[in-house]
């Protein structure tokens, strides 16, 4: 409280004819205490949202070139697989990429190491179960269920990857929908859909 007072006392002290503009940036704007909101102080605010896909592509180009990559990676690609990520993840899952390259000993980064980074990122980290052949077939049947309806029900992003291998904290396998366009509306149709493939997996079991 001390320190809000110093600082409003601050503010209200500079000369407006001397051209000072003071700058200040948070990640919890609502629990700023409303006189720093006056007017004369930080009246304006400016809301610096996550990426869009456009966005999330070019911050990979600028990220991507202190790494050496091969030509077919898609950047279009993995901006699409990565809705969400902010400019810190980005850069976190290029770092990320290059080291598995390097852990496989590779001369470059290739779409199969940003494939394994950003399910790393989105899913957690692989884990090593010792499964039956019964339960394992199960995951498959599950995955294959979300699968299939995914495919079948129309307007829904297309299905990108399945796999039965285990991550992070209890998923014994998933599905991978690559998003064509970034969402921020779901009408009812939209939201049934979603739910027939979360279903889908039940259901094939």
């Amino acid at each position: 409280e001390q320190t809000l007072n110093q600082l409003l006392a601050e503010m209200d002290g500079f000369d407006a004819r001397k051209g000072a503009i003071v700058m200040g940036a948070t990640n919890q704007p609502e629990v700023l205490d409303p006189a720093l909101l006056r007017p004369g102080r930080f009246d304006r605010q400016i809301l610096v949202d996550k990426p869009d896909v456009n966005g999330r592509e070019a911050i990979l180009k600028i990220h991507i070139k202190n790494v050496k990559v091969v030509p077919n990676v898609d950047l279009k690609v993995i901006a699409a697989r990565t809705a969400g990520f902010a400019g810190a993840d980005l850069a976190n899952l290029v770092n990320e990429a290059a080291l598995l390259a390097a852990r496989h000993n590779k001369t470059a980064v290739d779409m199969h190491d940003f494939d394994e980074a950003i399910d790393r990122a989105i899913a957690g980290l692989e884990k090593k179960r010792a499964m039956s052949d019964k339960e394992r077939r199960i995951v498959a049947y599950h995955e294959a269920g979300h699968a299939i309806v995914a495919s079948v029900v129309p307007g829904l992003d297309p299905v990108h990857k399945i796999s039965i291998i285990g991550r992070g904290f209890g998923a014994l396998g998933y599905t991978m929908q690559l998003p064509l366009e970034d969402r921020y509306l779901m009408s009812r149709t939209d939201l049934n859909a979603e739910l027939a493939v979360l279903f889908g997996g039940r259901s094939a079991e």
